[in-house]
């Protein structure tokens, strides 16, 4: 071996070892991250000379052509064609040996570029690496620099084999356009499953020929409150308005709605295929019916189409006209959509009116049924024998377990609440799909700490045997549309998080610190893709902030190319309002709003900076013992202050802030009090993160209002406190569904962290 092919072969393991630990150049900014990455030195350009080969012949045609559509964006032609690999070339090879699914090998050297697959999905998997590696002006036709390819040796295959987006197109409907758009950003990352939430109280969204009022009638309703809720956001934010596309005039109502046709479905469906994503098609039942029973009320147990205690009515399982429509119904969703899975929902049912049905009554005690959760498995399990004489796979959400549900049933499981839902599908033979609510619901706001949580999401949950771990399928992120009106609305809340999704759901080895530096690379592309993202958090204030004389406000922004916008006067910033581009002095209480604004002029998030002055509050002098005191109690309380009219249940001493475990059930409050003793005079930040709501208070001051019924998010605030006992009280309240309670602190720009279990008294 010679003495310079030795420095090289050196060279390239140096470059592999690194790659290993993710700590590449820019150049390899790949979402998700390969399997195996090893850089090489040098490039490959691509040219009009530069000839597109396919020795495998038509096997990957589909993949060939949509190369050269990427292709042709920044050359202005397409390559020429040839069946010969030579220099110069760019190759789609056919390798047997790649035997995962979706699995392919991409090499670029500076004489060509190889793509080996097995399956056609390997090979697209394969040009969407490509795709990123090239400039982002490549998503769009024009003049764009040199295509230049780094040279690398990729050999890459997914971790899960579920890997999902989804959409709620019933409470808010979405254009064929943007269902294409919002398909071809899943293809960019390599998601291979869509799945369309079609039917809901709220509207129904495929044409069903055999009951065309589904459409003319169930397709459109009045403005409901969510809709008022978005109209008056719409005030602060125009993606909040209702899109005028989607609203008609009829008997002088204004109505909201739409549908695809079943044309409009086989279209979107094959878009789709061609990005090797399958679509999953959602007809929920035998809740969530209200658009069909406004159509056919005859279809309830009363007749009528109207709001339960806590759902609205559902269908009747206990009249055969309700199975007879169910599957004429499913027979068109089935012919519609060629994937193996349909999925029926059969969550948040109403059953109060199946108890009162006298056709009910006689059903269980015809067929042996104990009560209404068995009626809803009956129900269940007689539809999915009918979608499997259609050859198709049934899915229900978790709750299908608590009837008892067949082994054949995919569940999807989202009720972050009920912890042993898993394992208990597992045990009984289901396959599952991870889709927690928290934190992959992407209809619940984001804030600083959601792609962190999104990335360090457990897809196989702790705990399952190996035997019960191999019943995970994957994962998918949800996106419900109440309160999303627009598309503009739609991809803000899911981007840039579904970039951390997939990455958790293909990559064997997930690195955060690698995936956030290469994430910076992907807002560009983003932004040539046309997709309203969520620009990423300003940091290095607290919402609500303090100072004794004077401070400074030193915003630190996570992207070099954002300008800063500010006011002082109450009015929101503009791309017009003065620039923030050096520390402000801060020397009396005053509100600044502060927004950035990308170079395409996209609008980040408006934060609200309120300063006060505040000399250190004196400690109190008083015998404290360890610990707080948390009283608990049980009820619904839409804000803490309902609390100080209610008795409470009990009461117990925490050493942490943590609910204790006696005070949970499905809504509650609890009050914890007591005395902080801080060790040391200073500006204390407090960071509280809440679903539902939280109230802190430190030395009888306002420090954190995160009140109110939300999802997790995280509030700030500042107070300053002189060493010693200083009075503690925050008031918590969950609302149902599943709660997070966390309180940190920082002390002159520490990290956050939690409170001390020493510094807790009463």
């Amino acid at each position: 071996m010679s003495t310079k092919t030795l420095v090289c072969l050196l060279g390239y393991l140096l470059l592999g070892r690194a790659a290993g630990a993710q700590s590449v150049g820019n150049e390899y900014a790949l979402i998700p991250y390969p399997t195996s990455l090893v850089p090489a030195r040098g490039s490959f350009v691509v040219t009009a000379a530069t000839r597109l080969a396919q020795p495998s012949g038509a096997k990957f045609a589909s993949e060939a052509q949509q190369l050269q559509s990427l292709l042709a964006h920044g050359l202005g032609k397409p390559l020429t064609t040839t069946k010969l690999a030579a220099a110069n070339s760019i190759a789609l090879v056919y390798d047997p040996a790649i035997t995962a699914p979706e699995g392919y090998r991409l090499t670029i050297t500076p004489q060509r570029v190889t793509l080996a697959a097995k399956e056609p999905a390997g090979m697209f998997r394969a040009v969407q690496t490509i795709r990123q590696l090239l400039p982002p002006t490549i998503e769009k036709s024009g003049k764009a620099p040199p295509l230049r390819l780094p040279a690398v040796q990729i050999q890459d295959q997914p971790a899960y084999a579920w890997r999902g987006m989804h959409l709620d197109v019933a409470r808010h409907f979405f254009s064929v356009e943007y269902l294409k758009k919002y398909i071809d950003l899943l293809a960019l990352y390599k998601f291979n499953k869509l799945h369309l939430h079609l039917t809901d109280d709220q509207g129904w969204r495929i044409e069903i020929k055999k009951y065309p009022e589904l459409t003319t009638l169930g397709a459109w309703r009045q403005l409901n409150n969510q809709d008022s809720s978005c109209i008056r956001k719409s005030k602060d934010n125009p993606d909040f308005a209702l899109d005028p596309k989607h609203l008609r005039q009829r008997n002088g109502h204004t109505e909201y709605g739409g549908f695809y046709t079943q044309q409009q479905l086989r279209d979107i469906v094959a878009f789709a295929a061609a990005r090797h994503i399958e679509v999953i098609p959602e007809v929920d039942m035998p809740g969530h019916m209200m658009a069909a029973l406004r159509a056919y009320p005859t279809l309830s147990c009363t007749g009528s189409a109207t709001w339960g205690k806590e759902f609205s009515v559902p269908l009747c399982p206990c009249n055969e006209s309700t199975y007879e429509f169910a599957e004429n119904v499913l027979s068109e969703v089935a012919a519609l959509f060629p994937s193996r899975y349909v999925h029926i929902g059969a969550d948040e049912v109403e059953k109060t009116t199946w108890a009162q049905a006298s056709a009910c009554t006689e059903l269980m005690q015809r067929e042996g049924i104990k009560d209404v959760n068995g009626l809803q498995s009956y129900f269940v399990r007689r539809i999915e024998r009918f979608l499997q004489s259609k050859g198709k796979k049934m899915i229900g959400w978790d709750e299908v377990l608590d009837g008892g549900v067949d082994a054949a049933t995919t569940v999807m499981y989202w009720r972050s609440w009920v912890p042993d839902a898993p394992a208990r599908a597992a045990r009984n033979g289901n396959q599952v799909i991870m889709t927690t609510n928290n934190p992959l619901y992407f209809d619940y706001l984001p804030d600083k700490n959601s792609i962190d949580k999104v990335y360090h999401f457990a897809v196989t949950p702790a705990g399952l045997s190996a035997k019960e771990a191999k019943a995970i399928l994957g994962a998918q992120a949800n996106l419900w549309t109440e309160t999303v009106p627009t598309e503009n609305r739609a991809d803000y809340m899911v981007a840039p998080r579904l970039t951390a999704l997939a990455e958790v759901v293909w990559t064997n080895k997930p690195n955060y610190a690698g995936y956030l530096q290469r994430l910076k690379q992907h807002y560009a592309r983003l932004a040539q893709l046309g997709v309203h993202y969520r620009v990423p958090d300003l940091s290095g204030f607290a919402e609500e902030s303090v100072f004794t004389t004077s401070t400074t406000l030193a915003v630190q922004k996570p992207l070099a190319n954002l300008s800063l916008r500010y006011t002082t006067d109450g009015s929101a910033p503009t791309p017009a309002s003065p620039v923030l581009d050096k520390p402000l002095p801060i020397s009396q209480p005053t509100t600044v709003k502060l927004a950035a604004y990308t170079p395409e002029g996209l609008k980040g998030d408006t934060y609200t900076i309120n300063y006060k002055q505040q000399n250190y509050a004196e400690p109190v002098h008083a015998q404290a013992a360890a610990g707080l005191t948390a009283s608990y109690f049980d009820g619904y309380f839409p804000k803490s202050a309902a609390m100080q009219q209610a008795t409470a249940k009990g009461s117990a001493v925490v050493n942490a802030i943590a609910v204790p475990k006696q005070a949970e059930t499905d809504k509650f409050g609890v009050q914890f009090r007591g005395y902080l003793d801080v060790p040391e005079t200073g500006i204390y930040t407090f960071y509280l993160t809440c679903d539902d709501g939280g109230i802190l208070r430190i030395a009888d001051r306002l420090v954190v209002d995160n009140g109110g019924l939300h999802s997790a998010i995280e509030k700030s605030g500042q107070v300053a406190l002189g060493k010693g006992l200083q009075p503690f009280a925050l008031d918590f309240v969950e609302g149902g569904g599943g709660y997070t309670l966390l309180l940190q602190y920082s002390l002159n720009g520490s990290p956050p962290q939690p409170i001390p279990a020493g510094w807790l008294r009463h």
